[in-house]
């Protein structure tokens, strides 16, 4: 297992990825792969008419009508999303915790990032007043914030903003000039899609808001880099396309043919690819639940996993425990499980969180099986948790935290 942070890497080139499916590939996706893999030529920078036209029929699909001229695509989310952020310019504002690949992008550009609380049900979305609070500090101490960074259906912590609190921070954001970037890669993983309201502030304002989406999070292996973003269709919209396009070409960063082939299919959405997405979710939502039972029992807490393929943990109450062990930050506990678990367990302050608070993503994807035919059998069955690998598994993810709930009681009491 190696370190949380290898020798000769800094904590900008090593972070967590986007959690794993934990599924092969679609084969329809896989040939249209390979159907175009003969073609010597990316894409032009910020993609081609036909991953363009798709991302349009995508998001008109989910009521954000828009035209190719108000689409962008890049090889991946952090090239997009640099880019984005560079035309932009000024200070960026975002959740705490977010996604882990946001605040290298902004880091990288030279500037802080400023982290706003979230509520810890909502995540993804700050709080309004506390964002109200970090702009006028962050203009007090002469910076220049300029943009908010939100997602509503969060990566790391599974849950999903309700709508009532995105209209309160972007209607805050939007009064303090603030423009908005709404990343809704995993609005496609929703647990239960018929419960969960999830509403895009693009709906809302749409000549303030700039959509992204990895397509990772639902649509494409991450193998396969693949994002896109849309844009108001407005003068300012189209200028800010302009110059995010600029950044693109001067990185020379441009979606590989074979790529957009198979992006361009599955955001067409054929009923292979929705079948596939709806079972990917309802699959992960299952295990997700007994992962999350399993934590609780422990004695430590997590949000109830609402989306994606992960859960948000917090060993706080389990410190003194863990501090006997030697793990008393989030660095000493993404190492002292991932070890435990055999497999990546990145800390909290991946993410944004305090370095002194003890918490944890743990992601769903090796829970259902070690093999592509287990992971297969896994997604066609109506009871994936008895079957015997995934069982296992979660017996194992079980075993792992149910020993520090154990050796937490008190002295003398020998572990059952």
């Amino acid at each position: 297992m190696r370190r949380t942070v290898p020798e000769g890497w800094g904590p900008v080139r090593f972070g967590p990825s986007v959690p794993e499916v934990g599924l092969p590939v679609l084969p329809e996706l896989a040939e249209a792969c390979a159907a175009a893999a003969g073609h010597p030529s990316p894409e032009p920078p910020g993609g081609g008419a036909v991953l363009r036209e798709a991302a349009c029929g995508y998001w008109g699909r989910r009521g954000l009508d828009s035209g190719p001229e108000e689409v962008a695509a890049a090889p991946g989310p952090q090239p997009l999303l640099f880019a984005l952020l560079a035309a932009y310019d000024g200070d960026v504002l975002m959740p705490r915790p977010c996604p882990a690949w946001w605040t290298p992008q902004v880091q990288l550009r030279g500037r802080p990032a400023y982290h706003v609380p979230a509520p810890v049900d909502a995540g993804g979305v700050p709080d309004p007043f506390a964002l109200l609070e970090t702009v006028r500090r962050v203009r007090a101490e002469g910076g220049t914030p300029r943009v908010l960074l939100l997602s509503l259906a969060d990566d790391p912590t599974a849950t999903v903003a309700p709508p009532e609190l995105v209209r309160e921070a972007c209607e805050a954001a939007i009064g303090e000039g603030l423009r908005i970037i709404s990343d809704e890669t995993w609005r496609d993983t929703l647990h239960r899609p018929h419960e969960t309201p999830l509403l895009s502030p693009a709906r809302m304002w749409p000549d303030e808001v700039v959509v992204v989406s990895d397509l990772a999070g639902a649509l494409l292996p991450t193998a396969w880099p693949a994002a896109v973003a849309r844009y108001p269709a407005t003068g300012a919209g189209a200028a800010l396309r302009a110059r995010t396009l600029d950044i693109l070409t001067a990185l020379g960063a441009m979606v590989a043919g074979p790529v957009a082939a198979a992006a361009a299919l599955a955001l067409d959405e054929p009923a292979p690819v929705t079948d596939r997405v709806r079972a990917a979710a309802a699959l992960h939502a299952r295990v997700a639940a007994a992962a999350h039972r399993a934590v609780l029992a422990s004695g430590a807490v997590a949000p109830p996993p609402q989306a994606g393929r992960h859960l948000y943990a917090d060993l706080g109450p389990l410190r003194a425990r863990l501090a006997g062990t030697g793990v008393t930050d989030s660095m000493e506990l993404e190492n002292h499980l991932s070890e435990r678990l055999g497999a990546p367990a990145p800390g909290g302050h991946r993410f944004g969180d305090e370095l002194d608070e003890l918490r944890v993503r743990l992601s769903t994807g090796p829970l259902l099986g070690s093999t592509p035919g287990e992971r297969l059998e896994s997604l066609a069955s109506a009871a994936p948790l008895e079957l015997p690998h995934v069982a296992r598994a979660l017996s194992d993810f079980a075993s792992a935290f149910d020993a520090l709930r154990r050796f937490d009681e008190p002295s003398g009491t020998e572990p059952r």
